[in-house]
């Protein structure tokens, strides 16, 4: 999502909020928001919303605090109007929606920040949505690796084979450098994994030569270490090629925050959105 858009979403979502009268406590109305999220049907945004409801008790919070069912009289004609069931929903609500909504919609991930910045400011949100990003090419890159070492397991290579197989894939993608000369660049300890520590291009770039390595290895029936390593190699030499098409060399660009601190920052600040966000109850 491009700069001018996040600045419009959060002018939206903003303008859709409301607060109670009494206790000043902020609040969307849940058909404002799925609209807003792109659902479409109200009965799957109901399953969203209960999914968020569980993760809330989960969580140790009284889902009554943030969900209230509400019913509200909609205009069907002229005269006539027809009551619909809604929700009135917290802060804390609406980021538990958008943490268990559809991955795959945009406004979701722009959601998944929004509601998680108590001040909405929208260079807040460009970084919250920066690191997620990197979060989540993370989360991936270690599906993707894990798939790769069942896939090729079953192919007769060990766990020893698999690590060799990555270091090559590595060394091809950094132009030559090691995953240990790239640790050593970068200043990361030897127990540490090098993808914890790069930029969020570099994962996906890792994640991309991985899943082709995935699909080959299955369509094209490799067996045995040397076939597979050679396929993983021109795998990562391709995205290389493919990076460097666009002046961009893996092994220049400078490390980032170590992905595990961050994760314990997001769910440290996560902890404190249900009590800045108050109660309707």
């Amino acid at each position: 999502m491009k700069k001018e858009e996040i600045g419009q979403m959060t002018e939206i979502f903003d303008s859709i909020s409301q607060r109670t009268p009494d206790e000043n406590i902020e609040f969307w109305f849940a058909r404002d928001l799925m609209e807003l999220l792109d659902y479409s049907r109200w009965e799957n945004f109901q399953t969203v919303i209960k999914k968020a409801i569980v993760s809330c008790e989960s969580a140790g919070y009284d889902p009554d605090d943030h969900f209230r069912d509400v019913t509200k009289m909609i205009p069907i004609g002229k005269t006539a109007q027809r009551r619909i069931d809604d929700f009135m929903l917290t802060r804390y609500a609406c980021y538990l929606i958008a943490q268990n909504g559809d991955p795959q919609k945009e406004r979701i991930a722009f959601a998944q920040s929004y509601f998680a910045i108590q001040t909405r400011k929208q260079e807040l949100i460009e970084d919250r949505m920066r690191l997620q990003d990197r979060v989540e090419a993370r989360e991936q890159l270690k599906e993707s690796e894990k798939t790769l070492s069942c896939n090729i397991y079953e192919r007769g290579v060990d766990a020893e084979g698999f690590g060799r197989i990555r270091s090559m894939g590595d060394a091809a993608l950094f132009g030559g450098h090691t995953t240990q000369a790239m640790k050593e660049k970068y200043g990361i300890t030897q127990t540490r994994p090098l993808a914890d520590f790069l930029p969020t291009l570099t994962i996906a770039a890792k994640n991309l030569a991985t899943e082709m390595t995935n699909h080959n290895v299955i369509q094209e029936d490799l067996v045995g270490e040397s076939a597979i390593a050679d396929e993983h190699v021109q795998n990562n030499e391709s995205v290389r090629g493919m990076l460097g098409q666009r002046g961009i060399k893996p092994e220049d660009l400078p490390p980032e925050e170590d992905i595990k601190k961050l994760e314990r920052r997001v769910k440290s600040e996560d902890k404190k959105i249900a009590k800045q966000s108050g109660k309707l109850s």
